[in-house]
């Protein structure tokens, strides 16, 4: 979906909504915000509505107030609150339909307000700033973030040396994965840090660190020892300037232990 189709549907959606008097507001998401990135061919529209009391679930079960509802090949419940549902021709909606009291539990960061009938701009602001809170809180000590790190590593290659490959695969490429692209954006300096995503730290990575990103991606086309190894220097290098009590031999530990694993055959 190009550009102009995208703002036709966004435009469109808005005019459906500002029309329904069960409706009180419209929220902007991610790409659909159009704030720090723009839409491309690939972006779905990402909203929250929000509502009128008693009437949400209605909403999210009959979607007949989309644009377009009639060309719906695909939709399913994904959360309490949210759906997803597909277009012919493979446009993706992601939202999520709120009353006043359920915005509570909402979590924003990049947003825009495209319809406010009820006065919503401050509580949204309150939720934006609740969201920097949860990350804020939930965010690891660095070390404990590398120590976890390490021993997803160490997890992942017991796992594929026994010939759990999925499993392995799971620990290294995804939960070491994640705790490391978390390091690398706390502590890594970069013009455009501000694209990144602090609910989602796959988002976005490359643009941000194309040098890195690449590697990243190069290593994870290899199988799953090597890209443990390689994880670990990457890791090691970037991040050991940046923890004072850089755990060295528990490193090296994990580098041997991967070497033996390499050395053995699998089952």
């Amino acid at each position: 979906m190009n550009l102009a189709r995208y703002n036709r549907f966004t435009d469109e959606l808005t005019r459906k909504l500002d029309d329904d008097p069960r409706v009180l507001g419209l929220v902007a998401l991610g790409s659909m915000a159009q704030q720090d990135y723009q839409p491309d061919e690939w972006s779905d529209h990402d909203f929250f509505v929000i509502t009128i009391q008693g009437v949400q679930e209605d909403m999210r079960q009959d979607l007949s107030w989309l644009p377009r509802a009639d060309e719906l090949v695909f939709q399913f419940r994904e959360t309490e609150h949210g759906v997803k549902a597909l277009y012919r021709g493979g446009h993706l909606l992601e939202f999520a339909v709120f009353n006043e009291d359920e915005l509570q539990m909402a979590r924003l960061n990049r947003y825009s307000i495209l319809l406010d009938k009820a006065e919503l701009a401050p509580k949204l602001a309150e939720r934006e700033l609740a969201t920097q809170d949860f990350v804020a809180h939930g965010r690891s000590d660095p070390e404990k973030r590398f120590a976890e790190f390490l021993i997803n590593i160490y997890v992942g290659v017991g796992r594929q040396a026994r010939g759990e490959e999925l499993s392995g695969r799971q620990f290294i490429k995804t939960y070491a994965l994640t705790h490391l692209l978390h390091l690398l954006a706390d502590f890594l300096p970069a013009e455009e840090a501000h694209l990144l995503d602090n609910l989602d730290p796959f988002r976005r990575f490359e643009q941000v660190y194309p040098a890195t990103g690449k590697e990243l991606n190069q290593i994870l086309d290899q199988d799953n020892l090597t890209a443990a190894e390689n994880l670990l220097l990457v890791a090691a290098l970037h991040l050991r300037p940046y923890l004072p009590n850089f755990p060295e031999t528990a490193v090296a530990e994990v580098q041997q232990y991967i070497k033996k694993a390499k050395e053995e055959p699998t089952p």
